[in-house]
């Protein structure tokens, strides 16, 4: 008996060129960990960017947590049976993506690289994943849209600001701009309590970098009567202490606007003022097309989600990076998946669940697909990549993340221990 040639498949083919072409990947290796070790040694020199990004919160036992618990889920392949031709796209919210990962709404992505979110952008279109834009951005909302590109697949991830005029008007531009599901990250109403930041006083958004989303606002600047700033860059590396002297000692008009605007703007998003369910009818009549709060991590929450309407949720705590002492994302998705209303939600399509938190390789995507999800957000690894060689390195993680996923789906794991 002669087998059937599998159909071409662009993840398996991503493995062999390697090996056709005798090239290594772009970054020189596909191992996560060495590619973490890579982008620190991109950023020694600026240390406290590096860690504003890939710190967390306290004594960093929830990205641990998030991390360590993959090991006590173990995949348990199944032999002899025929996935030559194995397809890993996933359908959310009535649009067919490639595979189920999406990128991640990372702030401020400025520090690490002088493309910031456009790379990230441009290399989510290339790749045909899903942007998620933060509101904690160094671009526009209109410049990370072009960056993405007519054929781009993005959304738009919200802090919700204390005012509801700023509300609107990011809900506006968002939409004008193509971005089609909106995410409401629920656990960032302030700071998190994050030691190396405290360390060295680092808070990007004083210096004026990581708001341009408010800069590039009307009805925001109109409080100042400042016109929107367009094509707005921030510079790279950011140096708050020459920032802090022009403004301070110097007197330098713009870097004391940018002080201002940048602690105007922190208020906005970071009030200390907390929403509660009954607010999220204001969205919900603002806001066309589907709705995700992202950080649920309790069965109730899940269930008072369906509930209320909400078209999906992102079990995550942030990456560890608000709650030190938390509960493991993937365990929180475990739980969440036992409850009969949300399997029942999720099967007629009420409810689509998403995952993050502690991802770094397809294994990892497989568990959390196993235990119930239906999409992942990749967030610490994409940013290694944009650390490294900007647009290309985001590439790659991408890249060998389906590629990885799709190999690992060819022993038709879906089994868990």
């Amino acid at each position: 008996m002669t087998a059937e040639v599998p159909l071409p498949n662009k993840w398996t083919n991503y493995l062999v060129d390697i090996y056709v072409r005798g090239r290594p990947p772009v970054l020189g290796t596909a191992n996560i960990k060495d590619i973490e070790e890579k982008a620190r040694e991109a950023m020694k020199d600026h240390m406290p960017a590096y860690m504003y990004t890939f710190g967390s919160a306290g004594t960093c036992s929830t990205d641990s947590a998030n991390k360590r618990a993959f090991e006590n889920y173990r995949l348990v392949p199944r032999m002899l049976v025929d996935v030559s031709n194995r397809n890993i796209e996933t359908t959310i919210f009535g649009v067919t993506y490639p595979s189920p990962l999406l990128v991640a709404p990372v702030g401020v992505q400025g520090l690490l690289h002088a493309d910031a979110e456009l790379a990230t952008a441009s290399a989510a279109a290339s790749v045909g994943v899903p942007f998620i834009m933060s509101t904690a951005s160094s671009r526009s909302i209109e410049d990370v849209a072009k960056a993405n590109g007519p054929l781009g697949h993005r959304w738009y991830q919200l802090y919700w600001p204390r005012t509801a005029e700023i509300t609107l008007s990011l809900l506006k531009r968002a939409k004008a701009n193509g971005f089609t599901a909106l995410v409401i990250t629920l656990d960032t109403m302030i700071l998190g309590w994050r030691l190396h930041d405290l360390e060295t006083a680092y808070l990007p958004f004083a210096y004026g970098v990581g708001i341009q989303v408010g800069t590039s606002d009307p009805v925001f600047m109109q409080r100042f009567d400042l016109p929107p700033r367009e094509n707005e860059w921030t510079r790279f590396p950011l140096e708050p202490e020459k920032i802090r002297m022009a403004a301070l000692e110097q007197g330098d008009e713009e870097a004391l606007r940018n002080m201002l605007l940048g602690k105007e703007w922190l208020g906005e998003l970071n009030s200390g003022a907390f929403r509660t369910w009954d607010d999220l009818k204001f969205i919900k009549d603002n806001w066309e097309g589907p709705f995700i709060l992202k950080g649920i991590q309790r069965v109730a929450d899940a269930e008072k989600a369906i509930a209320n309407g909400i078209d999906g949720i992102v079990v995550s705590n942030h990456g560890g990076r608000q709650v030190d002492g938390a509960i493991a994302s993937l365990d929180a998705l475990d739980n969440i998946m036992e409850s009969r209303k949300v399997r029942a939600a999720q099967k007629s399509g009420k409810l689509t669940v998403l995952f993050d938190s502690g991802v770094r390789t397809g294994s990892d995507v497989l568990e959390a697909l196993a235990i119930g999800a239906q999409g992942v957000l990749i967030g610490r690894p994409i940013m290694y990549g944009l650390a490294i060689t900007g647009q290309e390195g985001v590439e790659q993680i991408l890249l060998q993340m389906q590629c990885n996923t799709n190999s690992l789906d060819g022993t038709e794991t879906t089994q868990l221990t």
